[in-house]
């Protein structure tokens, strides 16, 4: 079921046209540079857009000059598993993993998600309970499974229940979705486990996830 889900959802993607998908674009950087919880984000991991995605290569030096700690993601296919790098400049950029953009490996500047305060997530469609399609390779899902274990969210917030546990955990980062409104449908097939996103900004709503 998936699978067709997603081969559907990209397709109607896939189909948008060239001028429009600019102006949603736009409407989609203004929702997020206005977020309070973007503006308050002092490091944020982000994506370099590949394909028919919300384009994102427009305002990531803008995330670098705003003074934010820009982290990306490499891919690490040998382990199926997605490795954060914080660069200083988009110039940094290169192609890997399917030519895709990443940074370049430095160990001085990997970074645990457990340092990040939000995250930006691509996706092939979402629901509004929160629920993400990806594209099947679960990359991002083993990225945000170790949230659990990195702290205790609190109404989507972000942020941990600090007074209320004896044993204080980290913030877990605010995760948030970068999707057209041709992505967003009813429901998304979804296990217990699966994590779920807090925002999704879209071309024409906020949508604050209703994860109950």
């Amino acid at each position: 079921m998936k699978k067709k889900i997603r081969a559907r959802l990209l397709r109607k993607r896939d189909s948008i046209p060239p001028q429009l998908k600019v102006q949603k674009e736009a409407a989609i950087e203004k929702r997020l540079f206005a977020l309070e919880e973007f503006r308050q984000a002092k490091r944020l991991l982000a994506y370099v857009s590949f394909r028919s995605e919300v384009d994102t290569t427009r305002f990531l030096q803008d995330v670098i000059n705003s003074g934010k700690k820009l982290v990306l993601p490499v891919v690490d296919s040998r382990h199926k598993a997605l490795r954060l790098y914080e660069i200083k400049e988009t110039s940094e950029l290169e192609y890997g993993y399917m030519g895709i953009l990443e940074p370049g490996v430095r160990e001085d500047r990997e970074v645990a998600l457990s340092d990040i305060d939000l995250v930006i997530i691509p996706g092939a469609g979402f629901d509004l309970k929160g629920n993400r399609l990806g594209y099947g390779g679960g990359y991002y899902d083993k990225l945000l499974s170790g949230i659990e274990n990195t702290g205790i969210r609190d109404q989507g917030l972000g942020i941990s229940k600090e007074k209320l546990t004896p044993n204080p955990q980290p913030p877990t980062p605010f995760l948030v979705a970068l999707a057209f409104e041709e992505q967003i449908i009813e429901e998304i097939p979804s296990e217990p486990h699966d994590i779920k996103m807090d925002m999704i900004i879209t071309d024409t709503r906020l949508i604050r996830c209703a994860k109950n």
